[in-house]
């Protein structure tokens, strides 16, 4: 086994995946992953407290990738924006790529209790980071929360939608919730 490998977190992902999708998630253990990855199981925890954790590896990057793309958005435009600036930046990328591992990842962290509850913290972790990425701005902060909040339901509806269509770009079903979201919490005229 190798003693240190640069892609050791996305091998041991990796692993966790398939041992997860092939015996699931309760029967899988750390040794057993770190040993299909051709790892120790001393390596696993350099990267990753629990076996829980492995699953969430793009939520630990996602963070350091989104809150500079936020922050660099262009100033003229309004707070959600800002905020869909930076999700749709991050949706240029590798993202379209990970559709097969994010919906078997989907399907793990769906079957078990904790790994949903740990899925909603890391996205309020994420929406956390994209309130300071908004103060940045000058966004003030129940705006920076709010919008970050809203922003952040708007990115997990397109994503469970994304992760369901074959055909679709992230980008693309981004835009259409966004769209349908901002249709849905329009008030309605007084003439009406």
């Amino acid at each position: 086994m190798s003693r240190w490998a640069p892609d050791a977190a996305l091998r041991l992902e990796r692993a966790a995946l398939e041992l997860f999708a092939e015996q699931g998630f309760a029967a899988t253990s750390v040794p057993q992953i770190a040993a299909r990855a051709g790892l120790t199981t001393r390596t696993f925890f350099r990267h990753f407290p629990d076996k829980r954790e492995v699953l969430f590896l793009l939520e630990r990057e996602l963070p350091a990738v989104v809150a500079p793309l936020v922050a660099g958005a262009p100033a003229f435009l309004s707070p959600l924006g800002i905020v869909m600036h930076g999700f749709e930046a991050m949706a240029a990328g590798p993202f379209e790529g990970w559709r097969p591992a994010l919906q078997a990842r989907r399907a793990i962290i769906g079957s078990d209790q904790g790994l949903r509850e740990r899925e909603l913290l890391k996205n309020l972790l994420l929406a956390g980071v994209i309130t300071e990425a908004l103060a940045g701005q000058g966004v003030g902060g129940r705006e920076a929360r709010l919008v970050a909040r809203y922003g952040m339901l708007v990115f997990e509806i397109a994503l469970a939608d994304w992760l369901d269509s074959d055909s679709d770009t992230f980008s693309d079903v981004l835009h259409s919730t966004a769209y349908r979201m901002g249709q849905l919490v329009r008030p309605a005229r007084q003439d009406e």
